[in-house]
């Protein structure tokens, strides 16, 4: 997938759906979406069709029903939400990303130590890369 994947909140949540089951069909996505959203069949059936023509799902007829699957990964979507979302508002910059996560205190404690471990990796094996370049 080498173009940008940006998806609604609903369209999000309908890909989940087929991210966590595999495949389903329009009935068991609407049905799986009942907890949060109360949405009709036919709303369902247009999303996924509109995500077919954009290459996100794909359907497979069985006999008079249509079975769909997500064509694209939760990180290949995430990635490039991201990478749109730091283009759109910090001019490609994910410091300027993270600087402001920081500054909002919209990272915790717990968060906090965990970003820190993975910097430290980060930098280990950026590390490691360039000592076996050499």
């Amino acid at each position: 997938m080498t173009e940008t994947v940006s998806l609604t909140d609903l369209q999000l949540a309908i890909v989940r759906v087929l991210w966590e089951r595999g495949e389903c069909t329009v009935i068991e996505v609407q049905e799986a979406l009942v907890p949060e959203r109360k949405l009709a069949q036919t709303t369902v059936a247009t999303i996924l069709t509109r995500l077919e023509k954009r290459g996100i799902v794909r359907h497979q007829a069985r006999g008079r029903i249509f079975v769909y699957r997500a064509l694209v990964t939760e990180p290949q979507v995430r990635r490039s939400m991201v990478s749109e979302l730091t283009d759109l508002l910090f001019d490609g910059s994910p410091a300027a990303l993270i600087s402001h996560l920081l500054a909002e205190k919209e990272i915790g404690k717990g968060d906090l130590d965990e970003v820190k471990r993975l910097l430290t990796e980060a930098e280990r094996a950026s590390k490691g890369g360039r000592d076996a370049a050499h």
